[in-house]
């Protein structure tokens, strides 16, 4: 009689409500598997085992979504834990390699990369920024490091593609804990806007196909790669959910360096469940927003500004450099007067947005008497006061204006 072998764990067969599921490793290319729970019926079990020889089915109520990495449970109160186990044993030992890798891409913030992998190990439903690694260069060790998460954490590290994000259904990720992209391209507002969400969400619509959605507890890290240093994604200027580094070239290529981290994996657990965090929580985020406020995110923040308002801003700080003031009132009138004494084509919505949208500036809430500038008439002079005016005009201070410089 067939008797299929058992493997290492703790079940074959389970119950969970009313449905029974084989709990199979299917084998992956690389040599690793990966677990399956397959949906049975109890007529094949029957038939693989006959009736008399029915293997143990454990019952669950349901399933559950527990992170856990020190204290795992397969069962929690009666469900079924979605969340895999990690089956490194920490062990106390040297780990040179994995520090160099985390040296390599965390460069001067070194400490604050290894708190940002200590809160992954010891506090998996701790929101953490979006981090994302950015180098026009080849080879530098972002897939690398991408890698070694998926070595460190295993199964609840899951690659996805651009178009995973856009895709309804979401049901292979919304349970893990981390999400990584290595070519990341999410330009498109809206793209980004759902990347933000779920960054801080603590819930979320998961989607099977043919199945209907249901909520579950979103916990989810994000880590991003691309070889596009000036807009891979969407990023505006206020924002501070993002961690950008921008990645070197490394000096020689290991074809063995992502074994060699592998092999290490349990003495760098064992240390960071030993050492002591050089942060503490500052934000929802864990992170102060100052700490992770890098270059590389200001130089994606550059060029994510629209042709308009770079033109806005260059023209308002000349006339400050010129005047030797700090602060311009004007209406949208005054600016597109300014624009076509210098050629340069401009929409008045396209100054509306840029003031209202992109520099969250209001006008004034009455029509009141102000004073602007103009081109000046007189040789030698570039600008002068305009006589008085009246009308809802806006302000804007050379302090605004800063990060275009």
């Amino acid at each position: 009689m067939y008797n299929p072998k058992r493997n290492n764990m703790e079940e074959l067969y389970i119950r969970v409500g009313t449905t029974i599921y084989k709990v199979v490793q299917q084998p992956l290319v690389d040599g690793t598997t990966i677990t399956r729970r397959l949906q049975w019926s109890f007529g094949t079990i029957r038939q693989d085992y006959g009736k008399n020889n029915i293997p143990p089915i454990t019952k669950y109520n349901g399933f559950c979504t527990v992170p856990s990495h020190i204290n795992y449970q397969k069962e929690v109160a009666g469900f079924y834990n979605l969340y895999e186990p990690i089956t490194h044993v920490p062990t106390e030992g040297y780990f040179q390699h994995i520090c160099s890798l985390v040296e390599h891409i965390f460069g001067e913030q070194y400490e604050l990369g290894m708190d940002y992998l200590q809160l992954l190990y010891l506090k998996p439903t701790q929101k953490l920024p979006i981090l994302l690694l950015v180098s026009e260069e080849r080879n530098t060790g972002k897939s690398t490091f991408l890698n070694f998460l998926k070595a460190l954490f295993q199964e609840n590290v899951t690659f996805n593609t651009n178009e995973d994000f856009r895709s309804q259904f979401n049901a292979d990720w919304a349970g893990k804990l981390m999400i990584v992209v290595d070519e990341v391209l999410l330009n498109r507002r809206e793209d980004s806007e759902r990347l933000k969400n779920l960054s801080t969400a603590h819930s979320y619509k998961m989607e099977a196909k043919g199945k209907d959605r249901y909520e579950v507890q979103f916990f989810a890290k994000f880590v991003l790669c691309s070889n596009n240093e000036n807009f891979p994604v969407y990023i505006e200027p206020e924002e501070t959910r993002y961690w950008v580094r921008k990645v070197s070239r490394l000096e020689k290529d290991d074809t063995s360096f992502l074994q060699k981290l592998k092999d290490e994996i349990p003495a760098f657990l064992y240390h960071l469940q030993h050492r002591n965090m050089t942060t503490k929580e500052e934000s929802r985020m864990w992170f102060a927003p100052s700490l992770i406020r890098t270059d590389a995110l200001e130089k994606i923040i550059r060029c994510n500004r629209s042709r308009i308002e770079l033109d806005m801003a260059e023209l308002l700080l000349d006339i400050m450099d010129t005047m030797q003031v700090d602060v311009v009132d004007f209406c949208i009138n005054d600016l597109l007067a300014l624009f076509n004494y210098s050629m340069v084509r401009v929409e008045r919505h396209q100054v509306r947005n840029v003031l209202q949208q992109c520099w969250k500036l209001e006008p004034a809430p009455n029509a009141l008497s102000y004073s602007t500038y103009q081109i000046s008439v007189l040789p030698g002079q570039k600008y002068s006061v305009s006589p008085k005016k009246v009308g809802r005009f806006y302000t804007v201070a050379r302090e605004k204006l800063k990060d275009y410089r």
